[in-house]
């Protein structure tokens, strides 16, 4: 279902950047060799805790046990922004928030606080878009049981709006994306094709409110089913698409990734945005930099496009069976290629 886009005050966000959502993201190949060497690192002896997760296997967010011996607590902290993924500013709030906050569920953490990140081109655009914004990301983060407590805010020619969170977890019940084993299912909490209707909504005017429904979807519930299951391997599918995610939790975890394509979910009207070409560039990059790795098999052009689509506020990929998500593939011991898409 799709509707025209009628705002009362004439703006489009999605006009004043150059893209969209986490299809912004730097490409993977180019963001790992950046980061190369900077590993690894420890800080002076002091009140620090362990540091669980890092940035060695890319994983979602960084995990600290805090200091006290057993039964200590650890800390998870993240970032995350973007340009304008759809034109209603309110709506944008919640997407971002709920994008940033992903990324503690998907380390099997709660929230606790959240601070704003904020960019406005403050001449340009209207200051009274910015409050509709922060309250989109203030109802999302409350719906999450999360305090918000200020921020950081900018003059810049593009508009940016996420959040810097900071959550606990129990550090014996992290969900990782370097602990997948072989037999382990995998499962996905949410359909596909966010992306292409991003594009499409940008490019158009026309809003899909399904696909807004599910961006502004919390993975609370999804990470808490994967937790209940014993889960112990899952990520967030967000900009570098199922296949960039599942690639980087394969090669972390040691094992070859299976995905069945036809059992995996696409939101209505994404296969026909995609026919169309409403493509991001941030699709194509995804898919060129897991093809060396990947056996295709039969799988047409526009079945890897959807599979390789940036999502922005994506749903759980768990190496195990979440209730009422479908099963997707499943991981096998490393072959000659990483993902193998049947």
């Amino acid at each position: 279902m799709t509707t025209t886009a009628t705002r009362r005050d004439g703006v489009r966000l999605t006009q004043y950047a150059h893209g969209g959502g986490c299809a912004c993201k730097i490409p993977p190949g180019e963001l790992e060799e950046v980061v190369a060497g900077l590993t690894g690192r420890t800080p002076l002896p002091g009140r620090a805790g362990d540091l669980l997760v890092g940035l060695d296997s890319g994983d979602d967010a960084a995990v600290v046990r805090l200091p006290g011996g057993a039964g200590a607590q650890a800390v998870v902290a993240t970032a995350d922004f973007f340009t304008p993924v759809v034109d209603d500013p309110y709506d944008w709030g919640r997407i971002a928030a709920a994008n940033a906050l992903s990324d503690v569920y998907a380390m099997g953490g709660s929230p606790l606080v959240a601070v704003n990140l904020l960019a406005w081109p403050r001449d340009v655009l209207p200051l009274a878009l910015v409050r509709e914004v922060l309250r989109g990301g203030l109802d999302i983060a409350a719906e999450a049981g999360c305090h918000v407590a200020g921020g950081h805010s900018v003059d810049d020619p593009e508009p940016k709006y996420g959040m810097a969170v900071t959550g606990v977890a129990d550090p014996a019940r992290l969900l990782r994306n370097d602990t997948g084993r072989p037999g382990m299912p995998l499962s996905l909490t949410k359909p596909l094709g966010l992306g292409v209707l991003n594009n499409r909504h940008k490019a158009t005017g026309e809003v899909f409110p399904e696909a807004v429904r599910t961006m502004v979807t919390l993975n609370r519930d999804a990470a808490a089913a994967a937790l209940a299951g014993s889960a112990v391997c899952a990520t967030d599918v967000t900009g570098f698409g199922l296949l960039g995610h599942l690639y980087k939790l394969a090669r972390a975890s040691g094992v070859t990734a299976v995905v069945h394509a036809s059992a995996v979910p696409v939101l209505d009207g994404a296969r026909e945005a995609a026919r169309a070409g409403y493509v991001s560039g941030g699709t194509r990059r995804n898919l060129a930099w897991v093809a060396p790795g990947t056996d295709f098999g039969g799988t047409d052009e526009l079945t890897r496009l959807l599979l390789a689509d940036a999502q922005t506020s994506g749903g759980l990929l768990v190496a195990g069976e979440v209730p009422g998500a479908p099963v997707i593939g499943e991981l096998v011991p490393e072959g000659e290629h990483r993902l193998v898409i049947r």
